[in-house]
């Protein structure tokens, strides 16, 4: 990815972690006098039956069945063979793959066999799971792992239930009621944003497919309505600015719409418009082959989910160009197509896995990427995650290598250290500081699209402002783009910028000239050409984090300019008639085309 750590500058961001930290304390000691309320005042709501069952969009592999039924239970790319063991009493070997086992999920996979010994594995490992109290209850009892839990036990009540007895159905209800008690005292606790939002779409589906539970049901409307004003921007994006975020969403959303009509209930108009609004914005992060744009947490794309997804779509809408609220702009012309990142960090609590990629792209060929950003792993320690969201893994400019936005890291005094621990802890390695001020502008030029933008996450610490400018030829056949640098510092004469394009994995380059133009071949025999209008490129390793069969080895073109010296330079990809012989014997590699 690229050489060394990025470095970071702490003084001026401890007094925002301090805050930071007071007001999540504050909010803690509110919920927590609220949870102990709770369990005064709120009784146990118990459905008195199941009205039926909700379907359940995420496409599911009968394989799999063979495999938990085995004792194989592999979920975030990690795996445990359980030998006659319960699964739930291994110490999960990441949260992810905690979360994905007691959220349930993989019971699809159960109903999906469709045989009746699925159906008693599926019963006796949900059973097992509620009366062994095994498992670490911490990771079990996450207000997110609640939701899914229970939106889980909901959808696949027909695989859980079918030849259970009596004693076992109403002992099902209970479970329901447990889940249901939990979230809302969860709610009143004070959860975050993205927790309250789930909640509310877990006791919606109990509301709307069990009987008993009007009271729940209204309740649950209400905080949905509120959580989906506040979170689904007016352009259809989520407010952590994550697309993967959207596509989950909608992944529950679109089932709690056919719900309320199935129930004949008014459906909340703002359901129906968050919907309406979310689907062309996921269209906006699609590229020509079916995944999605690598930003603010955006890892690997599961292709036959969207593509199930983009099914439900009515409207079979267009993808929207322009999305101001979230930060992104898509330009589209031939076959070639830009997605650029030109929005600020999102809301503090809401920003545990956004990037530092601010005026970053990607660009890609048809079906063929050319230029991404690393992405998001899909399993991975501490550094690499945070390594995945610095400026530097971003097809972007970073001065120094200095990330343009700043995370909770534990480092500093013992103050500093308690702080972020306290808010790691809490809320996870959220985003201290970063661009107060990015501006964009679309426009026209001779027919060619253009896109304007700056952003002042590295004034602070250099007096500058980086402005990144994109032409997009009438027919694709090229993209121009302009770095510049303007301002005044301290720092401003010693600093150097460093200007990297990520490369997707398979795509081969070759330096001709002295390395003013970098000639690049794509999988698909198509060629491009890289040219700088000064100074050298060079290619560089790097590693693209979001394949679906892990990390996989790349290439970058890295440009390098003192901005004292150079406040601007201009670069262009070029795509060529024909593809180009990378075969030495024809003189100079790379330079011959076929």
């Amino acid at each position: 990815m690229t050489k060394g750590a990025p470095r970071l500058d702490w003084g001026p961001d401890r007094w925002r972690l301090y805050r930071l930290a007071l007001r999540e304390s504050g909010r803690a000691l509110r919920g927590g006098l609220a949870w102990s309320a709770s369990k005064v005042f709120l009784g146990t709501p118990v459905p008195t039956r199941l009205l039926f069952a909700p379907q359940d969009l995420r496409t599911a592999d009968p394989t799999i069945a063979t495999d938990i039924y085995s004792g194989f239970f592999s979920f975030a790319g990690r795996a445990i063979t359980t030998s006659g063991r319960s699964p739930f009493g291994f110490t999960p070997p990441s949260r992810a793959w905690g979360e994905s086992l007691y959220g349930f999920g993989w019971l699809r996979h159960l109903r999906a066999a469709g045989t009746a010994l699925a159906q008693a594995n599926a019963r006796s490992l949900v059973d097992e799971f509620v009366t062994s109290k095994l498992g670490d209850r911490k990771i079990a009892c996450h207000t997110q792992v609640v939701a899914r839990r229970l939106i889980s036990f909901i959808s696949q009540s027909p695989l859980i239930l079918e030849g259970a007895d009596h004693a076992f159905y109403q002992r099902f209800l209970r479970i329901l009621g447990q889940g249901i008690r939990d979230l809302e005292r969860h709610v009143r606790a004070g959860a975050l944003p993205y927790d309250q939002l789930m909640a509310a779409i877990a006791l919606c589906y109990a509301g709307l497919c069990c009987e008993g539970l009007d009271k729940t049901l209204k309740r649950a409307s209400r905080l949905l309505v509120r959580e989906l004003d506040r979170q689904i921007l007016s352009d259809g994006g989520h407010a952590s600015r994550n697309p993967r975020v959207i596509v989950d969403l909608l992944f529950d959303l679109l089932p709690l719409r056919q719900m309320f009509a199935s129930r004949e209930v008014d459906t909340p108009e703002a359901l129906l418009h968050a919907i309406d609004r979310m689907l062309p914005m996921v269209r906006l992060f699609r590229h020509g082959d079916g995944t999605l744009s690598h930003f603010n947490g955006m890892g690997v794309t599961a292709a036959d989910h969207l593509a199930t997804l983009l099914t439900y779509d009515d409207m079979r809408s267009q993808p929207i160009h322009h999305a101001p609220y979230s930060g992104y702009e898509r330009l589209e012309a031939g076959r070639s197509l830009l997605v650029a990142d030109v929005g600020g960090p999102p809301p503090r609590l809401l920003s545990s896995e956004a990037g530092a990629g601010c005026l970053s792209f990607e660009f890609s060929s048809g079906t063929q990427r050319i230029v991404v950003n690393c992405g998001t792993p899909r399993i991975a320690g501490d550094a690499i995650l945070q390594a995945s969201r610095s400026t530097v893994a971003h097809s972007t400019t970073s001065l120094d290598d200095i990330s343009s936005c700043q995370m909770v890291a534990v480092k500093g005094h013992a103050l500093d250290r308690a702080a972020a621990r306290w808010i790691l802890g809490r809320i996870g390695p959220v985003v201290i500081s970063g661009p107060d001020n990015v501006t964009a502008e679309r426009g026209e030029r001779e027919h060619a699209q253009t896109l304007n933008a700056s952003h002042d996450g590295y004034l602070a610490r250099f007096g500058l402002t980086h402005e990144r400018r994109w032409m997009l030829s009438p027919k694709g056949e090229a993209l121009e783009g302009e770095d510049v640098f303007w301002g005044e510092g301290v720092e401003t004469k010693t600093c150097e910028a460093i200007i990297r394009f990520h490369l997707a994995p398979g795509v081969k380059t070759s330096r001709a000239q002295g390395g003013r133009v970098v000639m690049l071949l794509l999988p698909n025999r198509e060629a491009w050409q890289f040219t700088v209008s000064a100074g050298a490129a060079f290619v560089e390793d790097s590693v693209f984090l979001a394949a679906p069969d892990g990390m996989r080895r790349a290439e970058q073109i890295v440009l390098a300019f003192k901005p004292a010296e150079t406040p601007s330079i201009r670069w262009r990809f070029e795509r060529l008639a024909r593809a180009y012989s990378p075969d030495p014997q024809a003189g100079t590699p790379g330079s011959e085309l076929i």
